[in-house]
């Protein structure tokens, strides 16, 4: 028995749920989002609940139910609430700066990272004195923003000795105990 897939989806009152043929579209007032679906798994609609269910417990089928039942949630969340990740840059001399979609990174390296970020994600930079520097990543599109935040970490990884780098607010860093005496 599936967890995930047989949990219902709740849909907000401002959103608008439209399923053709295999292709699922989502629209809410941050946004439109659309995920194809197998032929397998069937999405019914009642009222203001989603359900999928699937014709077997095969292997796959119960792969694809959980898989499916978990992008359509994160797309009704997103269009209606969206998401959010958090950068903080940690180390001497890590700054961060954008104008519009364009994100400057000073990581430590002999020069500057310049990123041009997708228009569906909204970039903001915040700096004060005495703390260190954080990227807020914001859009209705969970996959995006997740992709662009795992982008932005890979140019500098939190290193286990001093835990220097990019990492997301919040992580938990293994830390190694140096060369001691």
């Amino acid at each position: 028995m599936s967890r995930i897939g047989n949990n219902p989806i709740t849909l907000p009152k401002d959103v608008t749920f439209e399923i053709n043929e295999n292709v699922v579209t989502v629209k809410g007032k941050l946004g439109e989002l659309s995920q194809e679906i197998t032929d397998d798994i069937k999405v019914e609609v009642k009222e203001d609940q989603i359900t999928l269910q699937r014709p077997s417990d095969s292997k796959s089928h119960k792969a694809k139910h959980g898989l499916y039942r978990a992008l359509l949630n994160n797309m009704i969340l997103g269009v209606s609430k969206g998401w959010t990740k958090e950068l903080e840059l940690v180390g001497v001399g890590y700054r961060a700066s954008n104008q519009g979609q364009v994100l400057d990174l000073a990581l430590g390296f002999s020069h500057n990272i310049v990123l041009d970020v997708a228009p569906e994600v909204k970039v903001e930079t915040i700096s004060e004195k005495g703390k260190n520097p954080i990227v807020k990543l914001t859009s209705f599109d969970k996959q995006l923003v997740g992709a662009v935040a795992a982008k932005i970490r890979s140019l500098r990884k939190p290193e286990p000795y001093k835990g220097k780098g990019v990492k997301f607010v919040g992580e938990l860093l293994r830390r190694k105990a140096g060369k001691s005496a």
